[in-house]
């Protein structure tokens, strides 16, 4: 496997999640799989909307029909074979550096929602809202990134709106951030933007800073925009997510075998475009994979099946010697209920059992993805802290095991006063951001909120008392004259 530069203090806090991984499939059931995805892509093969990808798969030997690509799965195979396995992203913060692969997990906030909810609330997202979730992501350690476009400020000219978003960002965070990738021009403003940020081009290429979405229009076709941003960044060796978008029943088979094997040919049939872009260039195998209800045909979120792919596909991307993307909060509630929290559990669990390396949607999603929530981030939050503390491996050694403690309580007594429980108790148990223990005359003392008014009152608080990362004001300066000049040339 090529090997990408690693920084020297790679992943800062990143998580580390060593526990064992949950498989759900047989050897034989791999096999399976396998004879399937093979024969899906020669006799059925894949659309690409790009005659520059057309071209690299024609030079390369694969069978090409007007839009159609058969190609051969040992051939695909070798180029997949040509990503690595594991690589780092820099973030302006070295603190803020992530890894992807391994046993390393990383979250980034939801991503594309055309409306925002607060409260009883629900309109369309602003830049203010935009900014609003940059700066909550960048209060709460537990996310390594805000991720992209958290939600869509249509407040802003449609043609420009990407800079506005890239540039706060840069500037409000300084964690990993995503790359837009709604064209190829977006791509390549977002591209000389991270290279004004790090100092020059040559310093992205030798470590990458951004990571970006591309999406599949499942079932089997890559389009033209998503194709001119794959360009774009491959070619400046960024790691780009090849994600299939599968909703069983809808754009995919109702089966999870058949969904499986679509979602094989979709991704690996991108990333081995990645390496003719550009070889050796990172990549993730992504997956969106859920199913619609069959009675109404909307889409839905949090449910067994989807689980049951998130943990199979984990399993996949292994095989493959592939960092994966998968999971998040999601769910199909309008409102953050209780629904909410039990389908964001309901994905959160098995993307945590699969070991996830780049989480998307981990904060804010509601309804779909059609809006991002205020309250629903804070309850997104306090469910990912809690998996992360439960998810992080046991230590166990004489100190733990509290000997000592025993000898000072004796038969009978307690341990709150025991000098034991006294080192420890600040740290020894997971303390909540969100949940109340409140017994009931207390909690009607402090106003009886019940979670959405907790979660409203955290969110307000933290961005009360949210405190710009610095940045040079050479940076800044040219940042913003980027910005300028480009809204004027879009003719925005």
């Amino acid at each position: 496997m090529p090997e990408v530069k690693r920084l020297g203090r790679a992943g800062g806090a990143v998580f580390q999640n060593s526990m064992p991984r949950y498989e759900v499939l047989s050897e034989d059931a791999m096999a399976t799989l396998d004879r399937g995805w093979r024969k899906l892509m020669t006799e059925i093969g894949v659309e690409f909307m790009d005659e520059r990808a057309l071209e690299l798969f024609r030079q390369a030997g694969q069978r090409v029909e007007d839009n159609t690509v058969f190609l051969d799965p040992d051939f695909v195979l070798e180029q997949v074979a040509r990503a690595p396995r594991e690589f780092d992203v820099q973030a302006r913060n070295p603190e803020h550096n992530i890894h992807i692969g391994g046993n390393s997990m990383a979250f980034g906030a939801v991503y594309g929602p055309p409306f925002v909810r607060q409260g009883e609330v629900r309109r369309d997202a602003t830049m203010d809202d935009f900014t609003n979730f940059t700066k909550l992501a960048q209060s709460f350690p537990v996310l390594d990134s805000a991720g992209g476009v958290i939600c869509e400020p249509n407040d802003t000219p449609l043609d420009s709106r990407h800079l506005d978003m890239t540039f706060a960002l840069q500037t409000l965070t300084d964690k990993v951030y995503m790359g837009n990738v709604v064209s190829g021009v977006n791509a390549a403003d977002t591209l000389a933007m991270t290279s004004i940020l790090f100092g020059s081009r040559e310093a992205i290429e030798d470590v990458p800073a951004t990571i970006s979405l591309i999406n599949c229009n499942s079932p089997l076709r890559w389009d033209d925009r998503m194709l001119e941003a794959q360009f774009e960044y491959s070619a400046a060796g960024q790691p780009v997510v090849l994600t299939p978008f599968i909703l069983m029943g809808a754009m995919s088979p109702v089966t999870i075998p058949a969904a499986l094997v679509q979602q094989i040919v979709e991704a690996l049939s991108g990333i081995a475009l990645s390496q003719l872009i550009r070889p050796g260039c990172p990549v993730i195998f992504g997956s969106f994979l859920s199913n619609i209800d069959m009675q109404s045909g909307s889409p839905t979120f949090g449910t067994p099946e989807s689980g049951i792919g998130l943990l199979c596909t984990g399993q996949i991307a292994r095989h493959f010697g592939l960092p994966f993307r998968t999971g998040g909060g999601l769910t199909s509630s309008q409102v953050a209920d209780a629904q909410a929290g039990y389908e964001a559990l309901m994905t959160l669990i098995p993307t945590f059992l699969a070991g996830a390396n780049w989480v998307m949607h981990a904060a804010g999603w509601l309804e779909g993805g059609l809006v991002a929530g205020y309250e629903k981030f804070i309850v997104d939050i306090e469910l990912l802290q809690m998996l992360r503390h439960e998810f992080t491996p046991l230590e166990i050694d004489e100190d733990s095991m509290a000997f000592g403690a025993h000898e000072e309580v004796g038969h009978g007594g307690h341990f709150l006063g025991a000098m034991h429980t006294m080192e420890r108790f600040r740290t020894c148990f997971y303390r909540p951001l969100l949940s109340s223990s409140d017994n009931y005359e207390k909690w009607m003392r402090g106003g009886g909120h019940d979670a959405n008014a907790r979660a409203e009152q955290i969110y307000r608080k933290k961005l009360d008392e949210y405190e710009q990362p610095p940045l040079d004001d050479a940076i800044r300066q040219e940042l913003q004259e980027y910005v300028v000049r480009r809204r004027a040339e879009l003719g925005d």
